[in-house]
């Protein structure tokens, strides 16, 4: 597999050869995921033509004027279409983030149960093949968060597919964003401020432009360097609840460009991947420590999503 975690060293596993040595790889993956909340992954199966187009397809939507743009935000809590520039602000922070972004979610059959808390996705009309390409992206990642889940349930000492329903219908979301090049001084605003994710996991796709970095436990900062085309993974809150704390939500931020790159725009794809919304969020047997009780008590997915958002004001 890959070397053994040294100091500051996030896992870099190959998914790849997951199916090899499905033990080793679950170990490390986990161990990563445990230190640091952080994993790399390579040989990640998502097709290169795929990211290559997707992204295409982002910048074009991004490049549209600021009136056509507006014409999708929609509300609803930031789950579907466009928010633009300067809204969204990191848990505790006064300063909001310099990002916009365009958010696609599941695709559900009329009458479907959850239809009443998952909307639908509204598509721009001014980017041709946009509904197609990020459709096709976010099946790709929903296929690939559930290996992900498999490796991480196996370090957990639960059946390998215990995942497998507490995801099937959930709620993902897959975030397009954009941080503008930055040409004059931004004072107490950075690209986005410290935060941790509300989520299962996230499978992001664009972190080789410089500037995502995570908390260490002893109150560091470091940066998370994936190799070009390499997909980061991070531990999100649901998961860490589930847990009982076993597997970090780690906190990170997205600073700002040095002076030679300031005048490049940052733009990457995260895929928040969600539990079902009417999955309960509870300590897994086996984490909480003999005479002790859970960190945390018992909520469903869907009203531990709600309570985030307003805290960040996506709500």
């Amino acid at each position: 597999m890959t070397d053994l975690l040294t100091a500051d060293t996030i896992a870099s596993v190959s998914l790849a050869r997951a199916d090899l040595d499905r033990d080793s790889f679950a170990q490390e993956l986990g161990r990563s995921f445990e230190e640091y909340g952080f994993a790399v992954i390579a040989d990640h199966g998502i097709p290169q033509e795929l990211i290559a187009r997707a992204e295409e397809k982002a910048k074009a939507f991004f490049a549209l004027p600021e009136e056509t743009k507006r014409k999708y935000a929609l509300g609803q809590g930031g789950a579907r279409g466009y928010t633009p520039f300067g809204i969204e602000t990191a848990k505790g922070h006064k300063a909001h983030d310099l990002k916009e972004f365009w958010h696609v979610g599941r695709d559900l059959p009329e009458g479907h149960p959850f239809s009443e808390v998952m909307p639908p996705n509204v598509w721009p009309k001014e980017v041709p093949g946009f509904r197609e390409t990020f459709q096709e992206l976010y099946a790709t990642f929903d296929r690939t968060g559930l290996k992900i889940l498999s490796a991480i349930a196996r370090y957990l000492g639960v059946d390998e597919n215990y995942f497998a329903d507490t995801v099937r219908d959930g709620n993902s979301v897959m975030r397009l964003l954009h941080y503008p090049p930055q040409p004059e001084p931004t004072g107490e605003h950075i690209r986005a401020g410290a935060h941790e994710d509300i989520n299962t996991i996230t499978l992001l796709l664009g972190a080789e432009e410089a500037g995502l970095e995570l908390l260490t436990r002893d109150g560091r900062w470091i940066p998370v360097s994936p190799k070009p085309g390499e997909l980061v993974i991070n531990i999100g809150d649901m998961l860490q609840r589930l847990t009982n704390g076993k597997l970090r939500s780690t906190s990170h931020r997205v600073v700002n460009p040095a002076p030679d790159r300031a005048s490049h725009a940052r733009y990457s794809m995260p895929f928040f991947l969600h539990f079902r919304p009417d999955f309960m969020i509870e300590a897994l047997p086996g984490t909480v420590p003999a005479g002790e009780e859970p960190k945390w008590p018992p909520i469903s997915s869907h009203d531990y999503l709600l309570e985030r958002l307003r805290e960040i004001k996506l709500a």
